[in-house]
């Protein structure tokens, strides 16, 4: 991991990956990333929470159900790089909308994040782009890089690149919550088993949270429930086979906090933080 590597560099770095489907099938996937830097964080509503109550208390979690809005992001053309990225835009967009509303009843800062379109694996201040991912988060300059490749352009599939991107998005609510910055000190000297344990927590955590976002946009976004139920499926298979590490959690770890996320539509049920460990294995 690009961790220990970033933090002595002077930031905070970790990966968080997403999974999304790069074939034509529904329930499918490719892989994003995020890199930390660290940010003061406390357990009341209006307060920013730093170290683990950060994570496992976030105001956060006491804002209800996200409300669910209008996302007309368009559709995907196969192989039209132009379409691709004014859908993820478009879809950025909503999920800017969608969070801000929810920092501000959690009476929390709320900033936007840069979205850049790469082409190759560029560096960022976080380091190089993290084996395995189709795209990453960098919390150092809050920047998520999203590669736009022959592979992905395969794929016209909207609900898949919108998962994509609500997980990258998610990564950047967590940095903003002050929890990516608790994950970044708790993991870059631990020991093998305990950082991989901390990684699973974060990564499940922003599928819960892509997940919340898709259940309030699931119309515009044609998440059917027959496709989401078909990316549950995928997932619950396939969704831990990029990383052979376990840092993301078992693709039925995945699947769980997927469901549990779209079924509740709100942030409360996405406190990876104090659950079992069975269930962030």
């Amino acid at each position: 991991m690009h961790t220990m590597n970033s933090l002595l560099s002077g930031s905070l770095v970790s990966l968080a990956v997403a999974s999304l489907s790069l074939s034509l099938a529904p329930g499918s996937g490719e892989a994003g990333t995020v890199a930390i830097s660290a940010v003061a964080a406390a357990g009341k509503q209006g307060v920013q929470l730093s170290g683990k109550a950060a994570a496992t208390s976030n105001s956060l979690y006491r804002t209800g159900e996200i409300a669910g809005g209008r996302c007309e992001a368009g559709r995907i053309i196969a192989g039209n790089a132009a379409s691709y990225r004014r859908f993820m835009t478009r879809v950025n967009r909503c999920l800017g909308r969608t969070w801000a509303a929810q920092f501000r009843k959690a009476g929390l800062p709320f900033s936007q994040p840069t979205l850049r379109f790469v082409t190759s694996r560029v560096s960022s201040p976080c380091g190089k782009w993290p084996t395995g991912a189709g795209g990453y988060y960098c919390s150092s300059n809050r920047t998520m890089y999203i590669g736009v490749t022959r592979r992905v352009l395969q794929n016209p599939y909207a609900p898949n690149h919108a998962q994509f991107m609500a997980h990258e998005y998610a990564h950047h609510v967590q940095q903003l919550a002050g929890i990516l910055p608790y994950y970044g000190q708790s993991a870059w000297q631990a020991r093998t088993g305990v950082r991989l344990a901390l990684s699973r927590r974060l990564e499940l955590q922003a599928d819960c949270l892509a997940a919340v976002f898709l259940r309030g946009a699931a119309r515009d976004l044609e998440v059917t429930p027959e496709h989401w139920e078909a990316m549950l499926e995928w997932t619950t298979e396939n969704g831990h086979k990029t990383w052979p590490t376990n840092d993301h959690g078992k693709g039925r770890s995945q699947a769980f906090w997927m469901r549990r996320g779209f079924d509740s539509g709100s942030p409360a049920s996405c406190n990876t933080w104090t659950a079992s460990s069975r269930s962030v294995s």
